[in-house]
């Protein structure tokens, strides 16, 4: 992922800043308990995409 894609990209629900997570290569949106797959480099921010997370 560049830096400077993640530094543009938002969660599509509540429009907050995504953590990039490089080993499950996901982008995780903390508030909504989402996390988006990247699948061939290109991050897939649909909602009905995401899968959930259970909170920590």
């Amino acid at each position: 992922m560049e830096a400077r894609l993640l530094d543009i990209l938002v969660c599509p629900l509540c429009k907050g800043p995504l953590e990039y997570d490089k080993k499950a290569q996901e982008l995780i949106c903390k508030p909504d308990r989402l996390a988006y797959p990247i699948r061939d480099g290109i991050p897939i921010m649909w909602a009905d995409e995401a899968r959930k997370v259970e909170p920590t």
